[in-house]
């Protein structure tokens, strides 16, 4: 893929403004640069594996910033490293069934899915973002098979419903962003190995430029997470998920996807 100098520099500047997103609130970076990419002139088969490819390696590298500054607890025997596993488990299956889909499936009617589900979920963390909820397992199962579709299909959504859904199933704020950001670089590395071995027509020639801007993000973004207040990460989050919701749904609405 022979790309021009001026398309580098914005595929980097885009990379490192939508993966500190992510890594600081946990979601951002394919639900927002799917759509950029593609009104910068790029198809599906270019970006979905590319985004895979590098979130995985963005995404451990995430999660071992998200630990250093204690955001997160993934030692040995936590509770935190049991949420991640089981995450990631129910994310590979998810991911698997996407990438079947991904050929046949519309795109307009993938954007309006994951529109739909995300405002949702930031709505309700807005709307009970004083009250505590009880975590259980089959919740982070459903979180991760729901995610990881999305994320197969399109290239994001997965850290709205990943991160969302964990808060609201009673995962501490801050937690919820470093046990996304792992579970999602571990699927999304599924998820790229799936593209490179069952669809012929994918291509990687957007990995370098991405990952020079997102891993230049990941330090300065975990630290952001260490400093903010839980109670006020979780109404940012919230309004976060909203947004996003909104904006995939009004791509929809005016024709800009498929």
């Amino acid at each position: 893929m022979d790309l021009e100098l001026e398309t580098i520099v914005l595929i980097t500047i885009l990379a490192f403004v939508f993966q500190y997103t992510d890594a600081s609130l946990g979601m951002g970076y394919g639900t927002s640069l799917t759509p950029l990419l593609l009104v910068i002139g790029f198809g599906l088969f270019e970006i979905v594996p590319a985004l895979l490819l590098s979130q995985f390696i963005t995404g451990m590298v995430g999660g071992l910033f998200h630990q250093y500054f204690g955001n997160v607890d993934l030692s040995v025997g936590s509770r935190d490293l049991r949420i991640t596993g089981v995450l990631t488990l129910f994310s590979i299956i998810g991911v698997a069934i996407s990438v079947v889909a991904f050929v046949s499936v519309p795109e307009v009617y993938i954007q309006l899915y994951i529109g739909i589900l995300v405002l949702c979920i930031g709505a309700v963390i807005l709307l009970t973002f004083e009250r505590t909820f009880v975590l259980t397992m089959k919740k982070i199962m459903g979180l991760g098979l729901f995610a990881a579709f999305n994320k197969g299909l399109s290239g994001g959504g997965y850290g709205p419903i990943a991160t969302g859904g964990q808060i609201l199933s009673g995962v501490h704020s801050k937690s919820a962003i470093g046990i996304a950001s792992v579970a999602e670089g571990l699927t999304s590395a599924v998820g790229a190995v799936l593209f490179f071995f069952f669809v012929p027509a994918a291509e990687w020639g957007l990995v370098p430029w991405l990952l020079l801007g997102g891993l230049v993000s990941v330090p300065a973004a975990a630290f952001t997470v260490k400093k903010i207040h839980a109670r006020n990460l979780r109404v940012m989050v919230g309004i976060a998920i909203c947004a996003l919701g909104i904006v995939t749904l009004v791509k929809v609405a005016f024709g800009w996807v498929g």
